[in-house]
């Protein structure tokens, strides 16, 4: 999914297509690199293999009077010339990663959360203040999430240490005889986080103090009377896949089509782009429709993460509109991600009033779960070619401008991160990965406690292609409708067979048809809350069709 000024969901905040686009000021493209020693995974042989390919594309598209040098970003040639850039610092510790959205935290658990590799548990203490710390008790390393907030400290249900938040330190210990000490040892990994503009970060580095600097602010939901909408989405591949699908605007029309109004098959087109700055921290530029030049989006890619897409424009009372599409993307382990996604504008449509959040949400998990298999898929190949993007993706100047911004940024600071592909770089994991809610299997699965402590049962065991397990468990609001809906469902069955029994027992006939009446009714209610609930917490399964 990748949302766009006409792509699912837009229709929640716009009332009729924006007539004027002004111009954008573009910035100087910046082209700094160091000299430090190209990565030892370049592959650079591969060129040769990939000459070969775009040889053979060219003797193809030249029978139609095409150059494939115009329709391929990068020729052979220009690959080998980039091969040449070197390196730019960077260390994926010193970087603020998106955790949580605030409202979502829950305020009497701690909750369980990966980024990359690293397992850590984020609560509020006795003060309501946020702590994060490594997801591990020093004792024998149960899972810290697993346990429970006491007197505003944080404990472990194993066997009882409790920890105090600022600092980290043991402060109680069940097992200790009368006036043994703690050691001091008995102490957890603490790491900063910061609550900003709604949402949660977290700071990776445990010996660099946190740089300020580096924390995003997003200038359109700072603005007055700016409204949006979030929610937040678990994804079963790796981030910088959910990144590339994010960036792409070209298979809206395709793979979403119908979805609603704003996305049709018939509306794939070539697209425009124009990338008007690159640096070690990202890059950014416009792009827009070859059928609709003059409607041009901003789009902004900011290590380590995030990304936005942003539309100005003035309205028929010639008053500045903003639009924008803001995507929080944290890695959470090989082969899987979390997206925090916000839509906003600074003008809302009616119809967004008159919807539930909880439709828009579901809705959102029904644009994902149309990706999901192409995603997943691409993530199990990626990984099983052991090649860069370069040699395995066909990249068209047409659609693919911001996919090979992103790989070729990753050639640049990759070595600083656990793992990557690049577009001509690499480095694999240096451990395969596993599922790090339960290594043990199903039955460890079924026993952990959901992230949010909001599971209904072994039906609901983490599992990335369930839809519950995906939104639902970190949004209060889904919760809370499966709870209304279930409780709702429940109370009208019994309504129903109550009705029933009275027309049973009536013995005048208006009484029995009032009653029989009745009992339908309350079947009708509870078909109705039975499939509200299957909505929020059922995957959509796509259904083909001969066109």
């Amino acid at each position: 999914m990748a949302l766009t000024s006409q792509s699912p969901f837009t229709h929640l905040f716009h009332k009729h297509p924006p007539p004027h686009i002004p111009s954008f000021p573009l910035k100087p493209i910046s082209t700094t690199t160091s000299t430090k020693p190209k990565p030892t995974l370049s592959l650079k042989p591969n060129l040769l293999r990939r000459r070969a390919v775009a040889e053979d594309v060219g003797a193809e598209t030249s029978k139609g009077g095409e150059d494939h040098q115009n329709v391929l970003l990068s020729s052979p040639d220009v690959e080998e010339a980039e091969a040449g850039e070197g390196e730019e610092e960077y260390d994926w510790r010193e970087e603020w990663y998106p955790l949580y959205l605030t409202k979502e935290v829950p305020d009497d658990a701690p909750l369980g959360l990966t980024v990359y590799d690293k397992q850590v548990v984020l609560y509020r203490d006795g003060d309501g203040v946020l702590r994060c710390h490594e997801d591990r008790c020093p004792h024998r390393l149960a899972k810290l999430s697993e346990g429970q907030i006491v007197d505003g400290r944080l404990e472990c249900l194993y066997h009882g240490w409790q920890f105090q938040g600022e600092s980290g330190q043991c402060v109680k210990i069940p097992q200790l005889p009368p006036g043994a000490k703690i050691p001091r040892s008995a102490c957890l990994k603490s790491y900063h986080v910061k609550d900003s503009q709604g949402v949660v970060w977290v700071w990776m580095s445990e010996t660099t103090s946190p740089n300020d600097s580096k924390l995003p602010f997003f200038e359109h939901y700072a603005r007055p009377k700016f409204q949006d909408l979030s929610t937040i989405h678990e994804l079963p591949y790796d981030h910088s896949i959910l990144l590339e699908n994010l960036m792409d605007p070209a298979h809206v029309p395709i793979s979403h089509d119908r979805t609603d109004w704003t996305a049709k098959r018939e509306d794939a087109q070539p697209l425009l782009f124009n990338v008007t700055e690159r640096t070690p921290r990202g890059f950014a530029g416009q792009w827009g429709r070859s059928r609709n030049p003059s409607l041009m989006n901003t789009l902004r890619f900011s290590a380590p993460c995030v990304l936005q897409n942003n539309l100005e424009f003035v309205d028929k009372k010639g008053v500045k509109q903003y639009f924008s599409a803001l995507f929080l993307c944290r890695p959470a382990g090989q082969g899987r991600s979390m997206l925090i996604v916000r839509f906003g504008a600074s003008v809302r449509s009616p119809v967004a009033n008159l919807l539930p959040k909880w439709y828009f949400h579901q809705n959102a998990g029904k644009v994902f779960e149309q990706d999901m298999g192409f995603l997943s898929s691409q993530n199990e190949l990626l990984m099983k070619s052991k090649v860069p993007t370069g040699e395995l993706y066909l990249n068209l100047r047409s659609s693919d401008t911001w996919v090979a911004e992103y790989r070729k940024w990753m050639d640049k600071v990759g070595h600083g991160m656990p793992y990557y592909f690049g577009h001509r770089t690499l480095s694999l994991p240096k451990v395969p990965a596993m599922v790090e809610h339960a290594p043990a299997g199903p039955v460890a699965a079924a026993a952990a406690a959901m992230p949010t402590k909001g599971g209904l049962g072994a039906m609901h065991a983490p599992n990335l292609t369930n839809r519950y397990f995906r939104h639902v468990v970190h949004c209060k609001g889904c919760r809370g409708v499966v709870r209304a809906f279930g409780a709702w469902k429940n109370a009208l069955l019994v309504a129903s067979v109550v009705a029933a029994t009275v027309a049973v027992l009536a013995s005048g006939w208006r009484w029995k048809a009032v009653m029989l009446v009745l009992s339908a009714a309350c079947l009708g209610g509870v078909y109705a809350c039975s499939s509200a609930v299957s909505i929020v917490t059922t995957n959509f399964i796509r259904t083909h069709r001969r066109l």
